[in-house]
């Protein structure tokens, strides 16, 4: 992980919390105070993408933070940044590593504590859901491409409470991104969360793209990513930030909306992997 440098924010690699390093993007020349959005990583670690997502918030005026959420973890860092090794945190871990990061941002002096959003892509999905379920300061969560899977309602050593009574905790708005293509996140899986989002009067809003693979998102990866639809995803989050901030969701009114663009035919055991 590099300090690097973007158009619009100006970033750097801070330490924080129990042995948390994480990399910050602030909105360049402007004082703020400005909403922030918490961003967890996708598998691989604190890669370039999640860099990338990261430093585009700032540009956009809002305070990123992506912890490193493998921080505390000892094994082989480039062989998990090639995806040939995985590490699998606990729901105690996140609380730890997320909540770290809640705690920074929300003692910032740039930040406006009212206005702080959690984000997850691929396993980072549910990742939002668990910190909110415990930590009301979240206004917002944006769930891309994951949270739904199988295995986030299996119950184990790392989550030894079922996934459906994480969601009872839930208390902020929710905006779910998905694939059609995806061979991860089935139809069906997106489905059962909003059934179960619907049984517990959780406010949300679900949008299913048309032929979309896993990983469509992440402008590193040629071979999956879609500049534009990618782009509209974008411009989703963005509203629904906005809207969010300008009090569209009020907490005495549940809402729900899911859009959708499949095929009638549509078969979840065809869907690959791709490159």
């Amino acid at each position: 992980m590099q300090d690097l440098s973007y158009p619009g924010a100006i970033t750097s690699v801070v330490n924080f919390g129990d042995r948390v390093k994480g990399f910050l993007a602030v909105p360049e020349n402007q004082s703020g105070p400005f909403g922030a959005v918490i961003l967890g990583h996708e598998r691989y670690g604190l890669v370039q993408h999640t860099l990338d997502l990261t430093a585009k918030f700032a540009a956009h005026g809002y305070v990123g933070l992506a912890p490193d959420l493998f921080s505390r973890w000892e094994g082989d860092v480039e062989a998990l940044n090639r995806g040939d090794v995985r590490v699998t945190l606990t729901d105690d871990d996140l609380r730890s590593y997320l909540g770290d990061s809640l705690d920074y941002l929300l003692n910032h002096p740039q930040v406006d504590p009212n206005r702080i959003a959690a984000m997850g892509v691929c396993q980072s999905g549910d990742y939002p859901l668990v910190l909110n379920s415990v930590r009301k300061e979240i206004c917002a969560n944006i769930v891309v491409y994951g949270g739904a899977q199988a295995r986030v309602w299996e119950v184990d050593e790392a989550r030894p409470v079922p996934y459906e009574t994480i969601l009872d905790g839930i208390q902020a708005p929710i905006l779910g991104i998905f694939g059609e293509h995806d061979q991860v996140v089935s139809v069906d899986d997106v489905r059962h969360l909003q059934d179960v989002l619907q049984a517990k009067r959780k406010t949300y809003e679900f949008k299913l793209f048309r032929e979309m693979p896993h990983g469509w998102f992440n402008s590193t990866m040629p071979g999956r990513y879609r500049p534009k639809e990618a782009e509209e995803a974008w411009s989703l989050i963005l509203d629904f930030l906005n809207r969010v901030h300008e009090g569209g969701f009020p907490q005495d009114r549940v809402i729900w909306k899911f859009e959708s663009d499949i095929a009638p035919d549509y078969d979840f055991t065809t869907k690959v992997r791709l490159a």
